[in-house]
């Protein structure tokens, strides 16, 4: 994903990511879904961002109606599940088992100067391995193809997880 402005407003997102966590409304956050994958492929059409969040907030709702109040406070505004700034829809999904672990192992990345973190290719391919849907499948295999990946980090998730790779 290079460093360049695009029509996907990911500073805007990114930003106000950080400022959830500033604002002690999530702990943490990553860039996860296809705008993750992108980061090291090369890109492909998404409709989202999806950002992942460690809650704050423990309880069953995991602190979405706050995350939610906050950025429409902010001018976002709510189409079904998502949140939508500058025309682009982003999904704020908590966190748990494998996605917090990718959260936690995220990789600290800079765009358009603002810090941020992106899952690292290993979970990326986890994640959609623990899916499966079709396009989950291409994705593993478009990261296996164009990505530099931690064969024993991957293993070592695979394996912890319970999850295998998909068989051609």
């Amino acid at each position: 994903m290079p460093d360049e402005p695009s029509a996907i407003p990911l500073a805007d997102v990114l930003r106000a990511a950080n400022q959830l966590v500033s604002a002690g409304l999530i702990e943490d956050c990553a860039l996860g879904g296809a705008l993750a994958a992108i980061y090291y492929t090369e890109p492909f059409t998404t409709c989202d961002a999806d950002i992942i969040f460690i809650a704050s907030d423990k309880t069953l709702s995991a602190g979405v109606p706050a995350i939610y109040s906050h950025l429409q406070s902010k001018g976002w505004r709510v189409e079904r599940e998502h949140l939508i700034i500058k025309h682009f829809p982003v999904q704020f999904l908590a966190a748990s088992g494998l996605t917090e672990e990718a959260v936690r192992e995220a990789k600290p990345i800079e765009y358009e100067g603002v810090p941020a973190k992106v899952f690292r290719p290993e979970y990326i391919i986890a994640i959609a391995a623990s899916v499966g849907r079709h396009k989950d499948l291409a994705r593993i295999e478009q990261l296996l193809e164009q990505a530099k990946i931690d064969k024993p980090l991957l293993d070592d998730i695979l394996h912890r997880y319970n999850l295998k790779l998909p068989t051609k």
